[in-house]
C-alpha cells in the first residue's frame, strides 16, 4: 500500500487532515483527524489561536504513525489574506488579528492616498475587500507601528506552519497574490507599490510556486511527531487547491468553490486587469501552475453556518437545507454587503436586510435558510452573466465543488437561476486538490490534466 501523502486543510471553522493514496488508478482518501477553529476576541480585536492550531497540526501528523501510514509528504493549505510578522528570533509579534476583524475600516482611503483604486487594480488585478492584507498591513502602519519596525519577516499562515515544520520561510504564489501586492506579470512581489505604501521590503519572503519542495520536517519536529517527510507546497490558499481539484479536463470551466465563502469564476492564462473587471469587482488570485483564478467572492455559506450555530445547533446541514427546500418565501438579500461579513446576529441581519426592503422577514431556520439559499442562488446567476459579458465566453455547465457541492437544496436552485447544468463534487475539493499537488510533485500524477481526469474517475460526482 502506498506511498501516502498527507494534505491538512484548515479552514475557518474547522481543521483536518486527510491522509491518501493512488489504489488502482483511484484516489483513496482517508480522514484521520479533525480540530475545531475559529477566531477568539483578545485585546479587542478578533484573532487566530495559532499556537493552539499548530498543536493541533502536530497531533494530526503524530496519527499518521500510530497508523503505521507514514506520508511521503506534508502540505498545509488555510484561508487567505492573514498573516504573521516575526522578529529576530522568530517570534510572531502581536496577536494574529483575523480577517474579519475591524481594524481595516477606513484603511483602503489611507491607501489612496498613496495609490489610486484604479491603479491598484490595473497593477494587481485583485479585487477590493476591505480585509485584504494590503489593508491590514496600512492598519498596524497606522496604529501599531512598531510592530512593523521590529519586523524582519512576514508570512501567511500556512507559510508560518511551513516554516515551524520545516524552518524554512518562503511565501507560496497563490496566497501570495491574495495580499494585492504582487505584480501578475512577473509572478512576484510589486517591490516599487510596496515601498510607496510605506511597507518594509525587507520582511517580504521569496515567493515559490505551488509544488515546492522546501525540505524535510526539522529534527525537533521529527522526534516529536515520530518520522521524517518532506514539506511540499500545496497551493495554500483553500480556494486555489479546491479549483485545481475541479473535475475536469475542459478548457472553458465555469466553477463555484462553495464553502464559507463562494468563489466563482473561471481559469484564465493571463489576467484580467482592465477597468471593466474592476467595476464588476472581479479578482485575479493566483492558481497552480500560475493559472489565474477569475473570479468574484461571495459571502457564501458562512450565512447558513452562523444562523446554525444562532438558532439551529442541534441541526445539520443536510436537514436545514431540506427543511429550506420545503419553504415557500420570495424575500432575497444582497449577499455580498458588508453588513454580512461578522453581524453580532445573523439572523437579525437578514431579518432587518428584509425589513428595510419592503419583503417577507423569515422566522425560524427553515425560512432564514430558504432566504439565504435563493439570495446565493440569484447571485450565482447575476455574476454567471458578468462572467461571460467580460472573458466573451458561453459556458454549459457549473461545476460545484467543495463542502456546498452536498446543498442539493441549493444546487438545484442554482441550475434553475442559471438555466446551465450543475455537477456537483468532490466535496473535499481543498483536501483534493492539496494531495494532487503533492503527487504532481512526486511524479505520481503526470500533470493538472492527468490529476483532473484521475479526481473524475475516483469520486462521486452528481449532476443536476
Amino acid at each position: 500500500m502506498g506511498p501516502y501523502y498527507l494534505a491538512i486543510d484548515i479552514g475557518a471553522s474547522s481543521g483536518r487532515h486527510i491522509l491518501a493514496q493512488k489504489v488502482k488508478g483511484k484516489l483513496v482518501l482517508e480522514e484521520i483527524y479533525r480540530f475545531s477553529n475559529g477566531v477568539i476576541e483578545k485585546n479587542g480585536h478578533l484573532c487566530w489561536d495559532l499556537q493552539r492550531l499548530f498543536e493541533e497540526i502536530k497531533t494530526g501528523m503524530k496519527k499518521c504513525a500510530q497508523l503505521n501510514k507514514i506520508p511521503v509528504s506534508v502540505g498545509i493549505d488555510t484561508w487567505a489574506v492573514d498573516f504573521v510578522l516575526l522578529d529576530e528570533q522568530d517570534c510572531v509579534i502581536g496577536d494574529t488579528v483575523a480577517y474579519r476583524d475591524s481594524r481595516t475600516k477606513g484603511m483602503d482611503q489611507k491607501v489612496y492616498e498613496c495609490i489610486s483604486e484604479e491603479e491598484l487594480y490595473a497593477r494587481t488585478g485583485i479585487q477590493k475587500q476591505i480585509f485584504n492584507s494590503i489593508y491590514q498591513l496600512m492598519a498596524i502602519k497606522t496604529n501599531a507601528p512598531e510592530q512593523l519596525q521590529k519586523a524582519k519577516a512576514l508570512l501567511m499562515i500556512p507559510d508560518y506552519f511551513h516554516f515551524l515544520l520545516s524552518g524554512v520561510k518562503a511565501t507560496e504564489y497563490t496566497n501570495a497574490t491574495t495580499m494585492q501586492l504582487v505584480n501578475p506579470t512577473t509572478k512576484d512581489w510589486d517591490r516599487n507599490l510596496i515601498m510607496k505604501l510605506g511597507y518594509p521590503l525587507e520582511i517580504f519572503q521569496n515567493i515559490r510556486k505551488a509544488g515546492t519542495k522546501i525540505g524535510n520536517l526539522t529534527k525537533e519536529m521529527e522526534d516529536e511527531i515520530g518520522y521524517s517527510c518532506q514539506v511540499v507546497l500545496p497551493p495554500t490558499h483553500d480556494t486555489a487547491s479546491a479549483v485545481l481539484a475541479v473535475p475536469t479536463t475542459k478548457k472553458n470551466v465555469l466553477y463555484i468553490s462553495s464553502g464559507t465563502w463562494s468563489l466563482m469564476g473561471t481559469e484564465l492564462r493571463k489576467a484580467n486587469c482592465t477597468e471593466q473587471s474592476r467595476q464588476l469587482n472581479f479578482t485575479n488570485e493566483g492558481g497552480y501552475e500560475y493559472r489565474f483564478r477569475f473570479l468574484k467572492n461571495i459571502m457564501g455559506l458562512w450565512m447558513i453556518q452562523s444562523v446554525k450555530k444562532e438558532i439551529a445547533e442541534d441541526l445539520g446541514f443536510e436537514e436545514i437545507c431540506t427543511k429550506a427546500s420545503m419553504e415557500d418565501i420570495a424575500s432575497i438579500v444582497d449577499c455580498n454587503e458588508e453588513r454580512f461579513l461578522a453581524p453580532k446576529s445573523m439572523v437579525r441581519e437578514v431579518q432587518r436586510a428584509c425589513e428595510e426592503t419592503g419583503q417577507q422577514v423569515p422566522e425560524g431556520i427553515a425560512q432564514i435558510a430558504a432566504v439565504i439559499y435563493n439570495s446565493l442562488a440569484k447571485c450565482y446567476a447575476k455574476t454567471l452573466k458578468e462572467i461571460e459579458m467580460v472573458t466573451e465566453e458561453k459556458y454549459d455547465c457549473i461545476y460545484v465543488i467543495g463542502g456546498g457541492a452536498n446543498a442539493r437544496y441549493l444546487n438545484q436552485l442554482t441550475k434553475k437561476e442559471t438555466g446551465k447544468t450543475v455537477y456537483a463534487g468532490p466535496s473535499e475539493a481543498t483536501a483534493t486538490g492539496n494531495i494532487i499537488a503533492q503527487m504532481m510533485t512526486d511524479g505520481v500524477l503526470t500533470n493538472v490534466e492527468d490529476a483532473r481526469e484521475c479526481i473524475f474517475n475516483s469520486f462521486e460526482i452528481n449532476e443536476y
